[in-house]
């Protein structure tokens, strides 16, 4: 356990335009930010341990729904920008802002890092799940940005199956603190939003992103005074995953949830 910076913010991701628009609206508040960011997890690994879960029909739906998703990418591109735009967030990277790069966050290049950063909080966004061993290495509270309200929508696509289920009062975003389960800490703050028409599986999560920065910002605001105060949220819990190609397409057609 090393003796952490007073205010020093560290954030945990496999980048993106997701976390940079995040990554931005925190440094505005805390100039003091650091960054570890981990290379992607390779798609085959990925789908191996899908297989493994579900088999490997419906991890190859999985991927399909995927890959098939990102064929509007030029309507989901022009989205992006303005709920970008709308939200008064920046998506370009900050040279202002360290970057340290490590294969994995659970390696120990990555721990050496932390050791060295000393920071008072540390925020992940859109990154692998932390090992126990990464979270014993971390000497301060660790927070998570979650794309979907917890407990009903762990995983993924939280926004996409709330809509799906007809619960688009449950569309949002959480912060909460990481423990070793998958999205299963504490709850710190939630934010519900409604997506436009033109919203999908594509842009819902930087939606849930950039509508949240708020409340992103207050927790880690929290973690440094030393005021979390995490709650268990009501509601049934449930672990969710990309649909795959048959069930996207049947809802797409029927519900228009793309």
């Amino acid at each position: 356990m090393t003796e952490h910076s007073s205010s020093r913010v560290l954030i945990m991701t496999a980048g993106g335009i997701n976390p940079q628009v995040m990554i931005n609206a925190i440094h505005r508040e805390f100039s003091d930010l650091h960054v570890i960011q981990e290379e992607a997890e390779p798609k085959s690994v990925l789908l191996k341990r899908r297989a493994k879960r579900f088999g490997w029909m419906h991890a190859l739906g999985q991927l399909a729904t995927m890959i098939a998703s990102r064929l509007g990418k030029g309507i989901a591109a022009r989205r992006s920008e303005e709920i970008i735009h709308e939200h008064g967030l920046i998506a370009a990277s900050n040279p202002a802002v360290p970057v340290t790069s490590v294969s994995s966050l659970n390696d120990a290049s990555c721990h050496a890092a932390v050791s060295a950063i000393r920071p008072a909080v540390v925020f992940t966004i859109s990154c692998r799940i932390l090992s126990s061993r990464t979270l014993a290495a971390i000497p301060c509270p660790v927070i998570n940005f979650h794309a979907g309200i917890n407990p009903m929508y762990r995983g993924q696509m939280g926004g996409y199956w709330a809509l799906v289920e007809g619960d688009a009062q449950n569309f949002g975003a959480t912060v909460h603190l990481v423990d070793n389960g998958v999205d299963t800490g504490g709850t710190l703050y939630e934010k519900r939003i409604s997506p436009a028409r033109s919203d999908t599986m594509a842009t819902y999560p930087l939606l849930m992103t950039a509508s949240a920065t708020d409340i992103a910002i207050k927790a880690i605001q929290d973690a440094i005074t030393g005021n979390l105060k995490p709650y268990e949220p009501a509601g049934p819990s449930a672990l969710r995953f990309p649909p795959p190609i048959w069930t996207w397409l049947y809802h797409g057609i029927t519900k228009k949830i793309w």
